[in-house]
């Protein structure tokens, strides 16, 4: 085995959750009485925790920013947009258990809506740790990282980050902890290559044969 802990990001890797990400800051916004801003600059901030997306996307009004928030939950628990698992998410999850690998989530959702998907979905029976964004300093911060790793009791060159985002990668390249892109995501693969991933995978069940 290449590495013992295998760390996952979730929306944009686990789960196709962009499309309900995006119309909820549009509606959350339109509740707040603001213009919404672009769908490409909420992809930027998908992997932050909300406040601090909230912060990146309207900072100039920060008055508004717990009514924001509060908003965007009320969208997004509310929507009827579909967010499915990524094609290979269980499967390549119970073959990396197979293997012997630990299995860790590092994602900006907040523990709450973690525990649900996670028990939803069913992959909570192969996540052996995670961290959420209500934890640690939220990504691109390698905290979630550092405590991940000090859990699990290994060191950064035996654990791989794998996410769809630059924030996901840059978080990684922070403390030197290999990383491969995934381009299903948010992000295209020109996008992550600058940060050196050891691949971009298309599919998820490619990452097996990086591991």
């Amino acid at each position: 085995m290449r590495y013992k802990l295998v760390i996952f990001d979730w929306d944009g890797t686990l789960m196709d959750s962009e499309p309900r990400i995006v119309s909820a800051m549009h509606n959350a916004a339109v509740s707040c009485q603001l213009a919404p801003v672009s769908a490409q600059s909420v992809k930027s901030i998908i992997g932050m925790s909300l406040p601090q997306a909230v912060d990146t996307l309207y900072p100039s009004h920060s008055m508004l920013h717990a009514q924001l928030i509060d908003a965007y939950k009320h969208h997004y628990q509310s929507s009827t947009i579909a967010t499915p698992l990524f094609d290979g998410a269980k499967t390549v999850m119970q073959s990396l258990k197979r293997r012997g690998y630990k299995i860790a989530i590092a994602t900006g959702k907040g523990r709450p809506g973690l525990d649900r998907l996670l028990s939803e979905t069913g992959l909570d029976q192969y996540v052996d740790l995670s961290r959420s964004s209500d934890e640690t300093d939220s990504k691109p911060s390698p905290d979630m990282l550092n405590q991940l790793l000090n859990e699990a009791n290994v060191c950064v060159s035996q654990a791989v980050m794998v996410g769809d985002t630059t924030i996901d990668l840059k978080m990684a390249q922070a403390i030197n902890m290999d990383r491969i892109g995934v381009s299903f995501g948010v992000c295209r693969a020109q996008e992550l290559l600058p940060y050196h991933p050891i691949v971009v995978i298309d599919e998820l069940q490619q990452l097996l044969e990086y591991v």
